[in-house]
């Protein structure tokens, strides 16, 4: 657990830090252990710690090992009715402003003994080697040892957006080709490509480019709507996002009839160990009160 530590820490101080004792007591625990088994599993400067190759094959064995016998005890000391422990979800920053909120406001109403740690991220991720206990994702293939479960609206509309104040200075474009000719708020996969514009009308799907004018990451998703609302150009996005912009006029629609629709979000967590702030949370994304 120590050798870990270190590895996911960083570093020898950070990993003292974490566990609440003094960094000496970390080196020398290392080092008893590199020293029965007779091989360095540590790199060591002044500046940084990594593994060694030895260290990083032995770290990929025994960390589904320590996270399942987490899990045991964390289930153990959670077999009582009330629901205690702690719940972290790795989780997009989509589902951030509107999906997420009410799941936990309506567990923690029901569970309050539990801690509930959120980390977002926008990349698909091992939720085991990042310590969480589930994940929520839009669209990705989940792996083979992995369950998952709609959360939120079953399907989502990709809208369309912008101010009346552009519209009126640009004009309102006809059909999915004349799109191209108008300025786009964006966003861009990290480290990726911009996300694509896909439209659909019955039977038609066209992918239009318009003139992209703002690039934003999917970091900062929800931020986009700040620089369609300034008139800075069309935004594509989710359409609950905008309703409440559209019934008060600070924006209108683009071409409705093209909205395309997603799958909405799933969340996902591993088939073997679940913990017991995991399973009352699956209740809650379960619950007819929670889902859309």
């Amino acid at each position: 657990m120590v050798f870990l530590t270190v590895l996911n820490e960083g570093g020898f101080r950070a990993a003292a830090k974490r566990l609440g004792v003094a960094p000496s007591k970390i080196s020398t625990t290392v080092s008893r252990v590199e020293a029965q088994l007779g091989l360095p599993l540590l790199l060591r400067t002044t500046r940084s710690v990594r593994a060694t190759e030895q260290g990083r094959a032995l770290a990929d064995r025994i960390q589904p090992l320590l996270a399942e016998m987490d899990a045991a005890c964390l289930e153990t000391a959670s077999s009582t009715d009330r629901v205690q422990g702690r719940l972290k979800l790795n989780v997009p920053g989509a589902v951030m402003p509107d999906i997420l909120p009410p799941l936990l406001v309506e567990f923690q109403r029901r569970h309050p003994q539990v801690e509930v740690e959120i980390v977002v991220e926008n990349n698909l991720v091992d939720i085991i080697a990042a310590e969480c206990d589930a994940g929520i994702r839009y669209g990705t293939s989940i792996e083979k040892d992995m369950i998952s479960i709609p959360v939120g609206p079953r399907v989502q509309e990709i809208a369309l957006a912008a101010s009346p104040a552009y519209m009126t200075e640009h004009g309102h474009p006809e059909n999915a080709v004349e799109l191209t000719e108008h300025h786009a708020i964006r966003y861009r996969l990290s480290g990726g490509p911009l996300l694509p514009w896909i439209l659909r009308n019955g039977d038609e799907t066209v992918q239009v480019r318009p003139m992209t004018r703002l690039v934003l990451s999917v970091n900062a998703l929800n931020t986009g709507l700040s620089y369609a609302r300034a008139g800075l150009g069309i935004i594509a996005t989710f359409r609950n996002w905008l309703e409440d912009d559209f019934r008060a006029g600070i924006l209108v629609p683009v071409l409705p009839a093209w909205w395309a629709e997603q799958e909405g979000p799933k969340l996902y967590y591993p088939s073997r160990f679940t913990s017991t702030p995991l399973r009352a949370f699956i209740d809650v994304c379960r619950s007819p009160a929670t889902t859309g």
